[in-house]
């Protein structure tokens, strides 16, 4: 069952089996570091590498990346993604905090409900949290 309540069989099928659900964290590629630094590659794509690192062994976690997320002023910045749920948008993250994000996917997948945790949740995903959106079957006229 996917998060607002309608059957997804592609959810389904993967929850049937591992008992989660997929979860696609979107990293910026083009955030630069604290120090706003134009250095090549970018700390975004650092902190990329380091997600797809620390997602390596999961079955149910992909790790993409887009050129910019728009939230510049939060530095290092990424996007956790669950078909039919709450997505959610961190900043203020470091090269270094790809376990994190997975951590929090993991988490994610897990959820019963379409919302990631708040215990358990590292706090760097505490503290970075900038927007939890709704799916858009949970919007009203």
């Amino acid at each position: 069952m996917d998060c607002n309540g309608s059957f997804l069989a592609e959810t389904e099928s993967v929850a049937a089996d591992v008992g989660t659900a997929p979860v696609t964290i979107v990293v910026c590629s083009s955030c630069r570091d604290e120090n706003g630094s134009d250095a090549h590659p970018r700390a975004g794509a650092l902190l990329a590498e380091a997600t797809r690192a620390a997602a390596r062994d999961s079955g149910t976690i992909e790790v993409r990346t887009v050129e910019c997320l728009g939230n510049c002023k939060r530095r290092l910045s990424a996007a956790l993604l669950r078909d039919g749920c709450w997505s959610y948008v961190f900043g203020d993250l470091t090269a270094e905090s790809g376990s994190d994000l997975v951590t929090g996917a993991e988490l994610f997948a897990t959820s019963q409900d379409g919302l990631i945790p708040w215990r358990g949740r590292p706090d760097s995903l505490k503290r970075g949290l900038v927007a939890r959106i709704p799916p858009l079957a949970m919007l009203k006229e």
